[in-house]
């Protein structure tokens, strides 16, 4: 029954991320659409952002979604998978970190209502976010060929280690 009642809700969170969110979101804002493809961010220097995000996708059998990839970094240099508790756990990161949208509000929400099993993933994200520099805001796509270890050294260098 359990994990009948797992299959099921893993599925209502992909069915509100990609039927829904995702569609309404390209019709009430502009997306950025990243600027390259697989095979040129396949180019890229190993050890940056943008071959990092090519090597996530790949181990993950994930496409490369052009209006979805700053979302996708984000699951990188936060080091959130892209399980349904992790998922939950980023936007719990955005919400702590002060970035409100419609995504981050209603998976916040949802994963609160249907997966209390990992409310205390989604309180240390949430505080996570709280105590790390703001990252709403930044040039995603001009950081492609940044470290990507850089980056997550200065998202997190604010916490206790």
């Amino acid at each position: 029954m359990h994990k009948t009642i797992i299959k099921y809700r893993s599925k209502l969170l992909v069915y509100l991320t990609y039927n829904m969110a995702l569609p309404v979101l390209r019709i009430i804002r502009k997306p950025q659409i990243l600027p390259y493809n697989s095979q040129q961010l396949r180019q890229f220097p190993q050890g940056s952002l943008g071959r990092g995000l090519l090597q996530m996708l790949e181990e993950r059998n994930l496409q490369l979604l052009p209006h979805y990839a700053k979302h996708d970094i984000k699951h990188l240099l936060l080091q959130y998978d892209t399980t349904d508790e992790a998922e939950v756990c980023l936007q719990c990161f955005m919400l702590g970190n002060r970035h409100l949208s419609f995504p981050v509000i209603i998976t916040v929400v949802f994963g609160f209502l249907a997966m209390p099993e990992y409310w205390s993933s989604f309180l240390k994200a949430y505080k996570r976010g709280k105590i790390s520099i703001q990252i709403d805001g930044w040039p995603w796509f001009a950081l492609l060929h940044v470290s990507t270890q850089t980056l997550i050294n200065k998202i997190n260098e604010h916490q206790k280690v």
